[in-house]
């Protein structure tokens, strides 16, 4: 079985900066980590080659730096890594980054695909779904755990707002997974300096057949039309209430602002 991963180094900060003439997040000089959903997902994919025979292929798109990332999943048990770079990719929104994942992922032999259900940089939640249609694969959402899998059937449990789902579907077949799925296990020390030896693939643009149209900044109708920093005043008021004058006090406040109407704010007292 090949168990496709798709993985994201993201900024270890919620500080971010906005180039705002690109209206893009600027990461030169800021500490990354790998995407923590995404991370899971790994672990989950390591999870099933403890029980049968898999392979393990990591794959990420972003600039040379996050070869850092793929040397430490290949010292966590990835059989292969990939790297999806080129100057051509950057600046891409999600469905831009999709036609590229999606291009990629096209030339490869795959079982299963994973993906974290979202990165902590974007939020958005779209690449894995997007990618999945772009291959015309069936998919599986807010995965939280995987009860069984084969070459021909996955069979998972699917997290909704206050149940769970069992579902069931053909191989092969895209799923992403939440963060709650697996922990992730640490480095092995042995693999760690093996991790130095392996190569890593690159992908570019030119391995692909894309039209440029459809890829980076150019080919995402994903624009930024104002960034901004809200301020943070110090002169707040500071209350001291009884838990339900509290109560009382919190929904004026949010009916004040619009942000409840009257017929919301059922409370007792």
């Amino acid at each position: 079985m090949n168990i496709v991963v798709l993985l994201k180094q993201v900024p270890d900060t919620t500080e971010m900066k906005i180039d705002k003439e690109r209206g893009t997040l600027i990461r030169t000089g800021v500490p990354t980590i790998t995407n923590p959903d995404d991370l899971a997902g790994f672990e989950a994919a390591l999870k099933i080659r403890d029980h049968q025979d898999a392979r393990i292929i990591c794959v990420t798109m972003g600039p040379p730096q996050a070869e850092s990332m793929l040397r430490e999943l290949y010292a966590m048990g990835a059989d292969e890594c990939i790297l999806i770079s080129d100057g051509r990719f950057g600046g891409a929104d999600t469905w831009a980054t999709s036609n590229t994942i999606g291009a990629a992922l096209a030339t490869m032999d795959y079982d299963l695909i994973i993906a974290g259900r979202q990165a902590i940089d974007g939020d958005t939640a779209q690449v894995g779904p997007q990618t999945a249609e772009k291959l015309n694969l069936p998919q599986i959402t807010y995965v939280d755990e995987i009860l069984e899998i084969s070459k021909e059937k996955i069979r998972v449990k699917k997290a909704l707002e206050n149940r769970y789902e069992i579902i069931e579907s053909d191989m092969p077949c895209l799923i992403t997974t939440l963060s709650t799925i697996a922990k992730p296990r640490y480095m092995h020390v042995k693999k760690i300096m093996e991790a130095f030896d392996k190569d890593i693939r690159i992908i570019k643009y030119d391995d692909l057949n894309l039209d440029p149209m459809t890829i980076g900044l150019k080919g995402s109708p994903t624009k930024v039309k104002k960034t901004f920093t809200k301020e943070v005043h110090k002169n707040s008021d500071i209350l001291s209430l009884e838990p339900k004058e509290s109560a009382r006090k919190i929904f004026e406040m949010l009916m004040d602002n619009n942000f409840i109407g009257k017929k919301e704010a059922h409370y007792e007292y």
